[in-house]
């Protein structure tokens, strides 16, 4: 279970690494292009159910901290499908991972 650490005073939002890995990638393209977005997460049973949400903005700082040492392998159609929402009215929101799109052939 990694971890994204948000603003100054590293509030701790609990990701598992593959999809923080995923949300990583999503997050820095769209600050890169200077776009800000909302982030929202269902809370653990933990943390007393519910729905969270939080601004993301290139002067904001943000901290991925992941538990494992090595990167997974990417899944390019869950990349598009978290960019295509990330760009929504509804902001960036954690989605089930589909399946890999087969490898076109000519």
């Amino acid at each position: 279970m990694g971890t994204l650490y948000y603003g100054d005073s590293r509030f701790a939002i609990p990701v598992e690494d593959r999809t923080l890995a995923h949300l990583k990638v999503v997050i820095i393209n769209k600050l890169r292009r200077g776009e800000s977005f909302t982030f929202s997460w269902a809370k653990s049973r933990s943390e007393g159910h519910g729905r969270s949400t939080v601004w993301i903005a290139p002067s904001l700082p943000l901290h991925f901290d992941f538990d494992g040492s090595k990167s997974p392998s990417l899944n390019r159609r869950w990349l598009e499908e978290l960019s295509l929402v990330a760009s929504s009215g509804s902001g960036l929101v954690i989605l089930d991972e589909p399946a890999e799109a087969p490898e076109a052939t000519a």
